[in-house]
C-alpha cells in the first residue's frame, strides 16, 4: 500500500516475546504468531548437547535450518556454526545435538499436521 499523505496512524508495530512462543515457533499459521500466515513457519531454537529429538519427516514441507551456534549430526552429516541444509519433503531427518546448539529453522509450507515421527 502507497501512503499519498504521509499518514501511517493505521499502523501499528507489534512486540511480542520469543518466551510466549510455542517451542521457539513465531511465524507459522498458529497461536501465538508475530505473523500468522500459511505460506512458511520461522523458528529460532535452542537445543542442549544430548537432547532428544525426534526422528521425523514432513510429507509436503521443506525444511532450511541455520546453525547459529553448535555442532548438530543430522543423517551421518555433521553441521556446525554457520552452515544451513534443506531437508526435502519425504527426507527423514535424525538429529543428534552434539553440543549445546541455537538453530533458525524456517519449513514451508506452515502446516501443523505435516509431522511423522519414527520409532528409532
Amino acid at each position: 500500500m502507497q501512503l499519498t499523505n504521509g499518514d501511517t496512524s493505521e499502523y501499528k508495530m507489534r512486540k511480542l516475546q520469543l518466551k510466549d512462543m510455542k517451542d521457539g515457533w513465531f511465524i507459522g499459521n498458529f497461536k501465538p504468531s508475530i505473523l500468522k500466515t500459511e505460506n512458511f513457519e520461522v523458528a529460532y531454537v535452542k537445543h542442549v548437547k544430548d537432547q532428544f529429538w525426534e526422528k521425523h519427516f514432513h510429507k509436503h514441507a521443506t525444511e532450511i535450518t541455520l546453525i547459529i551456534r553448535g555442532k548438530i549430526k543430522i543423517n551421518d552429516e555433521i553441521f556446525n556454526e554457520g552452515d544451513i541444509f534443506l531437508i526435502e519433503p519425504m527426507e527423514v531427518a535424525d538429529p543428534i545435538f552434539l553440543e549445546d546448539s541455537e538453530v533458525i529453522v524456517i519449513k514451508t509450507p506452515s502446516d501443523l499436521n505435516d509431522k511423522y515421527t519414527i520409532k528409532r
